[in-house]
């Protein structure tokens, strides 16, 4: 893709929004009182507003390689209280996805100095999973991978202190299918 098709994609977007509601943006910029707070891989194939079809502003979104929820990131830890304390969402939703590189290159021992500290809590969160069963082709990582972080939000000391009433739904969008199952 060329960066003319990105300034063309948008242009057409910005026709299609204003067609359906002339005052969509306008209503934008008021503020944003989101349902779901989301935790997403940053894989470029799972955009989380896109694949479940919600519209702009229903999903405050935290991404990052792997849908990692880690206690000491920093950044995790202020989105997840701006989702629990200022915008008051109904749900927290970990949402991963077949075929993530991030897991797939904790489960095989990939190595590289710029990846090392972030892989290492993907591997953490895949050591509970059974090694008899663990092949890195298989689903199943993906879907441990997410309950894991399901329980890593319960758990968490935001959540503790202002989350506890917020289910938390852990999803896998299934890139071959184009389908999310629910794993709560």
């Amino acid at each position: 893709m060329r960066i003319e098709e990105l300034e063309s994609s948008h242009s057409e977007f910005l026709e299609n929004m204003t067609k359906k509601d002339p005052q969509f943006f306008s209503k934008l910029g008021e503020g944003q009182t989101p349902s779901f707070f989301v935790v997403s891989c940053c894989d470029s194939r799972t955009c989380p507003s896109t694949i479940t079809g919600m519209p702009l502003g229903e999903m405050f979104t935290h991404r990052n390689i792997a849908n990692q929820v880690i206690e000491e990131d920093e950044s995790f830890r202020a989105s997840l209280h701006y989702a629990l304390d200022v915008l008051k969402v109904n749900y927290v939703i970990v949402l991963g996805h077949t075929r993530c590189g991030g897991v797939l290159a904790a489960s095989t021992g990939v190595q590289h100095e710029s990846m090392d500290g972030w892989l290492k809590h993907v591997r953490a969160s895949l050591e509970t999973f059974d090694q008899s069963k663990k092949d890195p082709e298989a689903i199943e990582l993906e879907e441990h991978n997410v309950r894991q972080q399901v329980q890593n939000v319960k758990n968490h000391p935001v959540y503790q202190r202002k989350g506890q009433d917020v289910p938390v739904i852990g999803l896998l969008f299934h890139l071959e299918s184009g389908e999310l199952k629910w794993l709560d």
